[in-house]
């Protein structure tokens, strides 16, 4: 698979990539950047040229693996990323679906009993993400910052810090990731027919695009975050 490339047109990833426009307005980049190349962008916005090239074809690539690139930004800039991922979750993300989710509701034809157990099936999965998120806000990337510091500063980590690490926060991606497939599943193998199609279908798109944001934002975690910080981690083991 070709990858996104500095003297490549913006407007050719979103047209290449239409899920990247979030991704984009993420950086501050905002519709009616003309024929600009990618790197003429990120000097305007001065946004690290890597870093967002790290991102779009991470995303974009499930099997992009930026290993020549990895050391050449901090993990300050994806924290800050992550942080605004989260954000536009919270701000956008969970309220269309749910605004898709009621539309399908109020189309409904009957006793509706499985539409309301796919709502509460949704709300506990939104808790949980939720959960999830503020996991990460609240330990995980302080924990990575109060890390960088050390390292750079040859200090040692807080005391609160002894005995945490990385590896802890991979299990939690699989289990949100599996539980918006499962909801993805129930709705299209167990939905009973009593329900508008195209509100349906607008409420399964939004899913899908969800599920897709989020695998796309654990593997950015996984593979880029999770590395950079294994390696500080093993660097002030040894140091």
């Amino acid at each position: 698979m070709n990858h996104y490339k500095p003297t490549d047109k913006l407007a050719k990833l979103i047209h290449t990539n239409h899920f990247l426009l979030p991704v984009i307005n993420r950086f501050g980049f905002r519709l009616g950047f003309k024929d600009k190349t990618v790197e003429q962008v990120c000097q305007e916005q001065n946004i690290d040229l890597n870093f967002f090239l790290t991102i779009v074809n991470t995303y974009t690539d499930e099997d992009y693996f930026p290993q020549n690139e990895l050391v050449s930004f901090s993990p300050v800039l994806l924290i800050d990323y992550l942080i605004k991922t989260h954000e536009y979750y919270r701000n956008y993300l969970f309220p269309e679906v749910e605004r898709r989710l009621e539309r399908l509701l109020s189309s409904c034809q009957g006793t509706c009993d499985d539409l309301q157990l796919i709502k509460s099936f949704y709300n506990k999965y939104k808790e949980e993400l939720l959960k999830h998120l503020e996991e990460e806000e609240q330990n995980v990337f302080p924990y990575v910052l109060a890390l960088l510091k050390a390292y750079e500063n040859k200090q040692a980590l807080p005391k609160k810090y002894a005995n945490y690490s990385m590896k802890s926060t991979e299990p939690e991606h699989t289990n949100v990731d599996q539980k918006i497939y499962d909801l993805k599943n129930i709705v299209i193998k167990y939905l009973e027919p009593t329900y508008d199609d195209n509100d349906c279908n607008e409420f399964l798109f939004a899913i899908f695009q969800f599920e897709k944001d989020l695998l796309d934002h654990a593997r950015i975690e996984d593979k880029i975050l999770l590395i950079q910080v294994l390696e500080i981690e093993n660097a002030i083991q040894h140091g």
